[in-house]
């Protein structure tokens, strides 16, 4: 989060959504989501949320959390589609 330069200090809540856990900071600041099995079901919904009709502003994965090396490469493209300025990042 500091790489990005988001404060430690900002509010996080946490969803379920499509069975998955994702944290959230400070709204639409930061989505992460560290589970494993990253489907496009969930991608697609994070690709869309807005708040205060504004897109998430970044969005962290665990690398080991998608399927395969394809997976990941639905999940950047999901991400240019429908919400192309959302920073992408995979750890």
């Amino acid at each position: 989060m500091l790489d990005w330069g988001v404060d430690l200090g900002l509010p996080i809540s946490s969803e379920m959504i499509a069975g998955k856990k994702v944290f959230f900071v400070d709204g639409n600041a930061l989505a992460a989501c560290f589970d494993t099995n990253i489907s496009e079901e969930l991608v697609t919904a994070l690709a869309k949320r807005r708040l205060h009709d504004l897109p998430l502003l970044k969005v962290v994965f665990r690398d080991a959390g998608y399927a395969s090396d394809s997976a990941k490469i639905n999940v950047e493209q999901i991400f240019k589609l429908l919400s192309p300025t959302t920073e992408l990042r995979t750890l």
